[in-house]
């Protein structure tokens, strides 16, 4: 008994503060819209439906949302792991000049909050002509993923031996050869841990999206705004969009989700 209030219980109350918003989000989704408005409280509704969800794709088109959000991701993704792997993996194995306050910018530019960065990047991006592009939002992203996942990196390099790029270089390899041959393999957790990191921050990311985009460009977030009008919120299409849009987050944690957790404890200890 003693045993159930001090860890099953406090577990189950976490698990169903967290689970709840999103089973409430599904059963407003299959809610009818001449349900939703009724006087009351109903947790389950009628007469359930999915025409929200045909809705969604069929009239407002949230497949092109779903690629754009997709091709975004996946591009930051990819662009802050080659510049946040290489950068940290020479913070954990190179020493030089100004090596110290160099990786202290990048914890301290994680201090300040990223919209004071809406401005500049508007402004380069309208001269250089590259506005409501992946292009932009994928430099965009990396100005505030790239510093936190190379912080982040650079625990988890520091975490493998040095012998193990000594032995590498003695055996024949390049450093080039070392990294990719030896340390990556080891660092994989962690480097999986990092590109969740960017991925889901830039799957998830409005501020940016909603100024730096307008037509050609429209990911899930602004397609989700654009559901709330001034009078009224299609609140139905709303929780839709929601649940949809967190189902590729979901399966790709369920994939993926050991080398998450092993990433994420792997700079814990070093040694």
């Amino acid at each position: 008994m003693k045993r159930f209030f001090i860890v099953y219980l406090p577990l189950t109350i976490i698990v169903l503060f967290a689970v709840f918003p999103y089973a409430w989000g599904f059963v407003s989704s299959i809610t009818p819209e001449g349900e939703m408005y009724v006087d009351g409280l109903r947790y389950v509704p009628r007469n359930p439906t999915g025409e929200n969800y045909v809705r969604l794709f069929d009239r407002i088109n949230f497949t092109e949302n779903l690629i754009d959000s997709f091709l975004v991701a996946s591009f930051s993704m990819v662009f802050g792991l080659t510049f946040s792997v290489t950068a940290s993996y020479s913070f954990s194995r190179f020493r030089f000049r100004f090596r110290r306050y160099l990786l202290l910018q990048f914890l301290v530019i994680n201090m300040f909050p990223v919209v004071l960065l809406l401005i500049p990047l508007f402004v380069i991006f309208s001269t250089l002509n590259i506005m409501d592009t992946y292009l932009a939002l994928v430099l965009a992203y990396a100005t505030f993923t790239i510093p936190f996942s190379t912080w982040m990196m650079t625990s988890f390099f520091a975490a493998i031996p040095k012998q193990l790029d000594d032995a590498a270089l003695i055996d024949g390899c390049s450093r080039l050869g070392a990294l990719f041959r030896v340390i990556f393999p080891i660092a994989m957790p962690g480097i999986a841990a990092t590109g969740i990191y960017i991925f889901i921050t830039s799957w998830n990311e409005f501020v940016f999206a909603s100024v730096l985009t307008s037509r050609n460009v429209r990911t899930i977030p602004i397609a989700l705004q654009n559901m709330v009008g001034e009078y009224q919120i299609a609140w139905g299409l709303l929780t839709a969009g929601g649940i949809v849009s967190a189902i590729p987050v979901v399966v790709l944690f369920f994939f993926i989700q050991k080398q998450l957790i092993a990433g994420m404890t792997a700079g814990a200890v070093k040694g």
